[in-house]
């Protein structure tokens, strides 16, 4: 099923300008049909899912405390 910017837009919640630039820089997949862009929905949500499951394993790297080194402290 193919859906146009402005609906994949609403089901992002996003502005309809900025899936337009992704579209246009390649980010996003999608065909022109002659008068819209028209993206897959099935291949849409799964880049989103991996889009988001990259976004938490990043967040999840960068909530990791830094181990204590043991060359830090000084034993004099």
């Amino acid at each position: 099923m193919y859906i146009t910017i402005e609906e994949t837009a609403e089901y992002i919640s996003m502005n309809a300008a900025s899936v337009t630039a992704l579209v246009m820089q390649g980010r996003i997949r999608a065909i022109h049909d002659g008068e819209q862009y028209l993206i897959n929905k099935e291949q849409f949500t799964t880049y989103f899912e991996q889009v988001e499951k990259y976004k938490k394993m990043i967040q999840d790297y960068l909530n990791e405390p830094i181990p204590e080194d043991i060359d830090v402290k000084d034993e004099d």
